[in-house]
């Protein structure tokens, strides 16, 4: 079935130039040939076109409908810019068929009771297939210039008269691409790249804080011990005394440094005295 599709769509492409289906005619004599009637007025809104409003007609036997995007392969819709897709329309009933319009409507992919945009209908004058024949009919369409770039489902439908009897046939029902039209980065692309380089940015900040963080912890001065490993606790209380001494140095105003200068000479002075201490006791110290 998929071939006999592709055969027929193949054929629809080669025999379009030699069908007797135009959009504007000023000629007002009609000619018939052997398998498709020409119109002056095919693809002109016509003021005594029946109107069957949002009516919802059954296909009719013997009609199959397909579609090309011939200028758009990747069905890519730039929003408020024109678009053109072909109908083929091919007839394997007794009767002929009077098409009476084209149209579509825009929903969205997920479900399609929600209806984006109903796109402008394109109705025919005279345009009429006979039987054991086919035809191809140009439908020209635009979505709103206002909707948000992103994947929409488009709906094409071809209403048709069979002996006075509507019918309508879909001949389209998939996925198109809305983009911004005039620009190679819509708005949205924009925004992403832009909070893209955001957060890249703030990870390479907090990448330098962890690095400086670990480097400071690598970088501390080991301690450094004063004469031999023989300590006792007195020595460990003097060490314990300057060190909160100078943590107490850090959070002085500034009219105290003189006394935290004078603090500091007469408290290294102390240490220092109980180191000298300290080692010669351990060289005179002789274990039992």
């Amino acid at each position: 079935m998929k071939l006999i599709r592709v055969f027929f769509l193949a054929l629809l492409l080669l025999a379009s130039p030699f069908l007797l289906v135009a959009r504007g005619h000023s000629d007002s004599d009609a000619e018939v040939s052997d398998s498709v009637e020409e119109s002056s007025d095919l693809g002109i809104v016509g003021e005594d076109i029946q109107d069957y409003g949002d009516g919802s007609f059954s296909p009719a036997p013997g009609v199959d409908t397909v579609c090309l995007f011939p200028k758009n392969s990747a069905k890519v819709i730039a929003a408020g810019e024109e678009s053109e897709l072909l109908v083929g329309v091919k007839n394997d009933g007794d009767s002929s068929i009077t098409v009476i319009a084209i149209k579509a409507s825009v929903h969205l992919p997920f479900d399609h009771s929600l209806l984006v945009q109903n796109l402008t209908a394109q109705a025919f004058n005279n345009a009429t297939v006979p039987a054991s024949a086919q035809a191809t009919f140009p439908y020209i369409f635009a979505v709103s210039k206002y909707l948000q770039p992103g994947t929409f489902d488009l709906v094409g439908t071809i209403i048709y008269e069979i002996d006075q009897n509507p019918y309508q046939s879909t001949f389209y029902n998939g996925t198109i691409e809305v983009v911004e039209a005039g620009g190679f980065l819509s708005v949205e692309s924009v925004f992403l790249i832009t909070l893209g380089i955001a957060l890249l940015f703030l990870f390479g900040l907090w990448v330098h804080g962890q690095i400086q963080h670990l480097s400071k912890k690598t970088k501390r001065a080991p301690k450094v011990e004063i004469g031999t490993k023989t300590t006792d606790a007195s020595m460990d209380e003097w060490l314990q005394g300057f060190h909160y001494f100078l943590s107490f140095a850090k959070v002085v105003s500034y009219s105290d440094k003189a006394f935290v200068g004078l603090g500091l000479c007469w408290l290294w002075k102390l240490m220092i005295e109980r180191a000298y201490v300290t080692i010669k006791f351990s060289k005179n110290f002789q274990p039992v």
